[in-house]
């Protein structure tokens, strides 16, 4: 069956896939200085989709720039009204080309599109609108004064300058937005690094910046590999903030870029989080939560609960309805509507998640489903499932990026302490699920877990701030504390 959707695909093909894509700095879409390009593929036909500008340092200072001259130009002269208006405008032509923006996230990242359509498309633009409700509600203070009468104390909040952003392939545009959306409130102005393997929406959307008629030099983006681009970009003296997702590895090196001109950062890295499944809880709810929770960007996602901590009492019922879950999906090109799982985003990425399966069954580990490559012409592969893995072994401690879980038992003798033992038993905390309908269980288990995120009952992470502890990151997005890294207070005394 066609999916609704080809036409927006063979539209895309058609006209916006084969244009010579450049830089977009200072509302001008520019060479790179040095003529640098990439090619971009379609992860689900491994047939390649564009080719996109490779910017450069010479880019990257010349993006800066324009958006240090618009931070101190038009943009610091909008009220918070205007950017509201401006904001609520972009997130209208969003809505307005929203099955243009995810049919074409698709087709450059391999995610399924009634997941992208219904779920990072439509969060973006709920986040834009969202972000552009706080514009007026960046409060300062003014205390009693311990000076007496003579004396007046205030605290304003003013925008920081140029952020920066690097963002990853998994999803490019709702993660991107947990970055512009705040910029754009508070009055920063905006350069923007996205990930080499999956830019077009990102430069799709510089289309929509023109439209809503955000001033020059506030948006920029250039494309362009980490070390090339992205390195000068968190390096940069002119930028003030640098907001990345990706790995951990890469995580730390931003930092050191940051470190000598002392930037703010924040990061949102990698995770290996648990999920604990007691006895008492819905076991079928459970399941289909940890099954569509790795189907899900095909385990590509920071945040997936990769790790089972299964009382013994509904072991193998969960094992076998997730076995279940996994043959009944249905893994195959993205753009069909009734897709479940899309493929991983690269050969290299293949490669890896069939290396930690090979370091599986070497470490003992029982290969209970799935764990097999799909014929046709994409990465694709089969959900797995990896039972009786030891708490000691690789597949427990480190990041996979791909749809396997791995399971262990536990018994009654096990008490919360053990359980938070084992599930803060890695480098990373970025999240957690619980399980139950026991509250102590719920609360107890909750509160001795080193993760930013927990849902207890639900597969869902939430709508407050989202980051990680330990390895996992650095600072949070989202809610109030997404915006309060992209500003800084200053106290002001006034004597008469």
């Amino acid at each position: 069956m066609l999916s609704p959707f080809a036409n927006h695909a063979e539209k895309l093909k058609a006209d916006f896939l084969p244009r010579k894509h450049k830089l977009f700095i200072n509302n001008q879409w520019v060479d790179p200085v040095d003529g640098g390009t990439l090619d971009v593929y379609n992860p689900s036909t491994k047939q390649k989709l564009a080719t996109v500008a490779a910017g450069n340092a010479k880019d990257i200072d010349l993006a800066v720039k324009a958006a240090e001259k618009a931070f101190h130009g038009p943009w610091s002269k909008f009220t918070a009204a205007q950017r509201t208006a401006i904001m609520h405008k972009l997130a209208d032509l969003m809505e307005a080309n929203i099955d243009e923006l995810s049919t074409l996230e698709v087709m450059d990242a391999g995610n399924p599109i009634m997941h992208v359509r219904h779920g990072d498309i439509a969060m973006a633009v709920a986040y834009l609108r969202y972000y552009a409700g706080w514009t007026d509600k960046l409060f300062g203070q003014v205390p009693m004064s311990n000076s007496g009468p003579e004396m007046l104390s205030y605290s304003t909040r003013q925008p920081v300058g140029v952020a920066a952003a690097i963002t990853p392939w998994n999803a490019p545009m709702i993660l991107s937005m947990f970055k512009i959306a705040p910029t754009l409130a508070s009055g920063c102005t905006f350069v923007h690094k996205p990930a080499e393997l999956a830019p077009m929406t990102a430069l799709r959307f510089c289309e929509l910046v023109l439209e809503a008629g955000i001033p020059e030099g506030v948006f920029n983006v250039v494309t362009g590999t980490g070390p090339e681009a992205g390195a000068p970009l968190a390096s940069h003296p002119g930028v003030a903030k640098v907001g990345f997702t990706g790995s951990t590895a890469t995580g730390a090196e931003i930092l050191r870029l940051a470190a000598p001109t002392f930037k703010r950062v924040t990061l949102e890295l990698g995770g290996k989080s648990p999920v604990f499944m007691f006895p008492d809880c819905d076991v079928d709810a459970a399941i289909a939560g940890i099954s569509n929770g790795i189907f899900y960007k095909t385990g590509q996602f920071c945040a997936a609960g990769t790790r089972l901590y299964i009382h013994d009492k509904i072991y193998d019922k969960v094992v076998a309805g997730f076995e279940k879950h996994a043959k009944a999906a249905k893994v195959g090109q993205p753009l069909e509507t009734d897709t479940t799982m899309g493929p991983i985003i690269s050969q290299k990425q293949l490669d890896r998640v069939t290396n930690y399966l090979e370091i599986g069954r070497k470490e003992g580990g029982e290969i209970v489903t799935g764990g097999n490559l799909l014929p046709g012409d994409g990465y694709f592969i089969e959900p797995t499932l990896i039972a009786n893995v030891d708490q000691t072994k690789t597949l427990v401690k480190e990041e996979i990026f791909g749809p396997v879980l791995v399971a262990q038992r536990f018994t009654d003798s096990h008490d919360l302490d053990t359980l938070a033992a084992w599930g803060n038993d890695t480098q990373y905390g970025l999240a957690a699920r619980i399980w139950t309908t026991n509250l102590r269980n719920a609360h107890g288990l909750a509160a001795r877990l080193d993760a930013g995120t927990i849902t207890i009952n639900n597969g869902f992470l939430g709508d407050l701030d989202f980051g990680g502890f330990k390895s996992s990151g650095l600072g949070r997005e989202l809610g109030q504390y997404g915006i309060e890294s992209y500003l800084e207070h200053k106290s002001i005394a006034v004597g008469f």
